[in-house]
């Protein structure tokens, strides 16, 4: 087998103008099942790390300077830190939920594209 040919053919295949439509709808399903959980991810993470870096910042008198602040920021980066830990099994549910709502027509169109080839 012809390591550098596989490779050669794979990049060409990349660069192939794609005129078939299939193929077209079938990365828009593909993004269309992926996206909700990207950017809930994306968001809840920059939130968690956020709220994380502010109860680090109260709990260390680096803002405030009271002890009903540094407890408040304790409290606060706890909660920031509970919620960057859950962020990555909360992604996987919902690219689960993503991928089970439009698997019969990614698999449909999947089998169509393949058997025209």
């Amino acid at each position: 087998m012809n390591t550098d040919k596989i490779y050669a053919e794979s990049i060409a295949k990349e660069y192939a103008p794609k005129d078939n439509s299939k193929i077209i709808a079938l990365r828009k399903l593909d993004a269309k099942a992926k996206m909700p959980a990207t950017v809930f991810t994306y968001t809840f993470g920059i939130i968690a790390s956020l709220v994380a870096g502010l109860g680090m910042s109260l709990s260390m008198q680096v803002i405030g300077g009271t002890p009903l602040f540094t407890a408040l920021g304790i409290v606060m980066g706890i909660i920031g830190f509970i919620g960057m830990g859950v962020n990555y099994p909360v992604y996987k549910k919902l690219l689960r939920k993503g991928k089970e709502k439009y698997a019969f027509e990614i698999v449909e169109l999947a089998k169509q594209i393949s058997d025209e080839e």
